[in-house]
């Protein structure tokens, strides 16, 4: 599981999101409402959002105009969660039942305590492989 979890609000405008990706090594972020998990945005659900031109030397005030759309109007709804004492095996279920590339990981009260993506699925395998391999 990755923490710290980075969030923004549904009302928040694609280009906080951009500036948020374009400077972290994050792909996702999650959308709190009144303090709980309201949804998930990725990096690829901004891309497919905002004009591929932003940025170069095509770009129109149009296409500057994309960046002004709100996370609510792009984010997944609803997100797949696991409550924090789900082992790693739950995780892989859920990423083979859903189409989906993060798991937030949530309390009790739906607050985030963190996220998992494939990438940390992969991780816990190849320490686990090396751990076996050098008893």
């Amino acid at each position: 599981m990755s923490k710290p979890v980075v969030t923004v609000e549904p009302d928040d405008t694609l280009r906080v999101v951009k500036e948020i990706f374009d400077h972290t090594r994050f792909h996702h972020l999650l959308v709190m409402e009144k303090g709980k998990l309201f949804g998930v945005i990725s990096d690829r659900d901004l891309l497919k959002a905002i004009s591929p031109n932003i940025g170069t030397r095509a770009e129109t005030v149009h296409d500057k105009a994309t960046l002004n759309k709100k996370v609510h109007q792009v984010m997944t709804r609803k997100p797949v969660t696991l409550k924090a004492d789900a082992d790693i095996f739950d995780a892989v279920t859920l990423f083979n039942v859903h189409t989906i590339s993060c798991i937030p990981v949530v309390n009790d009260a739906f607050k985030p305590v963190g996220i998992i993506t494939w990438r940390d699925i992969l991780n816990v395998l190849e320490k686990s492989r090396n751990r076996r391999l050098n008893k």
